[in-house]
């Protein structure tokens, strides 16, 4: 395969929030979205933090769970070091890829802290990636209620792993194959909050270049209503 992936980034303040407390790494081989929690200051300098750890590893070879794992702890470090003056304790979620390798053949490695989600689009296939960590996601599967029904759920937006200064890191990790055609979807829920599978898939499939699916995906969750900040990441897989 090629030495590099295409991709495309965007992100949106939305229509009711006074700050954009979302960040992101798109720099290969790190695809990484963050969605920060604590209030307006707390889950900026949170969100900021998880991307400006997980960005050192944009020149390193052959990431692996210590890699990704050393780096979280290192944006949890900071965060402990923060003075009490934000107010709320500041924590952010992450999801996201990182293309790296095993005994040269291509490989997406997978982390999730949260409920931002990363998703995998092979052909007309949507498939959500990371498994959400949250109240509503818990009762999904303890059969209390349905999908359908998670995603009106009154605590839909509780989650019940983050990074923060008293996190215990107990991140996702998967190790998948780069498949030919594969397209990487990174995002925030405030793009999920809006929009179907059905409805990002489609615009996933409708849009050649990543950075145009992106745009488009943040443009229909704003037009969707916006009711959260919205940031997408797009990575095609790089070509035989």
């Amino acid at each position: 395969m090629s030495s590099q992936p295409v991709w495309g980034a965007a992100t949106d303040i939305g229509t009711r929030r006074a700050s954009n407390e979302d960040s992101f790494v798109a720099e290969p081989p790190v695809f990484m979205v963050a969605d920060g929690m604590g209030g307006h200051a707390a889950g900026e300098v949170a969100s900021a933090a998880a991307v400006s750890a997980v960005r050192r590893l944009v020149t390193a070879q052959d990431v692996r769970e210590p890699d990704v794992q050393r780096r979280l702890e290192a944006a949890r470090s900071l965060l402990q070091a923060l003075p009490p003056t934000l107010g709320r304790s500041p924590g952010t979620t992450i999801s996201g890829v990182v293309l790296t390798s095993r005994d040269g053949v291509p490989h997406w490695l997978m982390v999730n802290l949260g409920d931002s989600r990363t998703y995998r689009l092979q052909g007309d296939v949507l498939q959500q990636l990371s498994v959400d960590h949250s109240e509503v996601q818990e009762l999904v599967d303890a059969g209390h209620i349905s999908p359908a029904e998670a995603a009106h759920h009154a605590r839909r937006h509780v989650v019940t792993r983050s990074l923060s200064a008293a996190s215990s890191l107990a991140a996702d990790y998967l190790l998948l194959p780069v498949e030919p055609g594969d397209r990487m979807l990174v995002c925030s829920d405030g793009l999920t909050g809006e929009l179907d599978d059905a409805m990002i898939a489609g615009l996933l499939r409708s849009r050649p270049h990543p950075q145009d699916a992106a745009e488009a995906l943040v443009a229909a969750a704003v037009a969707a209503g916006g009711r959260d900040n919205v940031t997408v990441v797009v990575v095609d897989a790089p070509q035989p």
